[in-house]
């Protein structure tokens, strides 16, 4: 089973470059992040048919999260819990049923921040702490279940070019780093690092300032797996070359495999 995570920053903006990737890579499942459309808008029909079962939760010209499947999905919610008053669309699961086990997934597009401190920062970190409750649920599940998606969290230095620039930055603040490791030391296994080690491996590039030509990158988007998902996870990787092509995301797709 391989399951990706891509911030496509505008459905509208990537309605080409979207459908291309998936042909080439072969996902069975994506979640989407920054659709920023809301339900009865997004393009449904150009997914559904190529094949895909497509879930949505959006939000009109911000955010927005979804899931496109080619395997069967069943109990799908909407909404991080934790919050009623919480109307910013962010987070999307479902179960997907695999030919070896169903696999819980969660699509998630974690609060920018910006600027720090504010109103802005508190929402991120509330956000977070909510997160970690969910993440400490899934876990008492004792399931295979993932959580993927834009986490706007630079985890460590090596995890960005220029550490440097970002350490006013709501990414890389202290207490963002370590609500990420909240999360983390619950058990759950961060699928890109035990598969790959070191520095200079990203999946965003700011649109400005030659960011991609200088492979000035973060690495922002995440797999975290509970530890029965983790035992089934057989490798992953960043689709790097994707931001070089024509009318990109800022992001780039990452996935795992799973013996699923």
């Amino acid at each position: 089973m391989k399951i990706a995570t891509f911030n496509i920053n505008g459905i509208k903006a990537r309605i080409e470059a979207l459908p291309a990737w998936l042909e080439e890579a072969e996902p069975d499942v994506v979640v989407l992040q920054e659709i920023k459309s809301v339900d009865e808008n997004f393009p449904r029909e150009v997914f559904e048919d190529l094949g895909w079962i497509v879930e949505t939760h959006g939000q009109k010209s911000f955010n927005g999260v979804a899931i496109l499947s080619k395997l069967p999905l069943e109990d799908v919610t909407r909404g991080l819990p934790g919050d009623d008053e919480d109307e910013q669309a962010r987070w999307i699961e479902a179960t997907v049923m695999g030919e070896r086990t169903a696999v819980r997934v969660c699509g998630l597009y974690l609060p920018n921040g910006n600027p720090a401190p504010g109103p802005k920062y508190d929402y991120k970190l509330a956000w977070m702490e909510r997160l970690r409750a969910r993440a400490e649920a899934l876990l008492k599940a004792e399931e295979p279940a993932l959580m993927a998606g834009d986490y706007n969290v630079i985890p460590q230095a090596e995890d960005a070019a220029k550490p440097e620039a970002w350490v006013e930055d709501a990414l890389f603040l202290p207490q963002t780093r370590e609500a990420f490791r909240r999360i983390l030391n619950l058990g759950y296994t961060d699928a890109f690092r035990v598969r790959v080690q070191g520095p200079g491996h990203y999946s965003f590039w700011d649109y400005q300032r030659n960011s991609w030509e200088r492979n000035n990158g973060i690495r922002i988007d995440h797999f975290l797996l509970t530890p029965q998902c983790a035992d089934l996870l057989v490798e992953c990787g960043i689709d790097k070359e994707v931001r070089g092509r024509d009318k990109p995301s800022d992001h780039v797709p990452v996935w795992v495999e799973l013996d699923a």
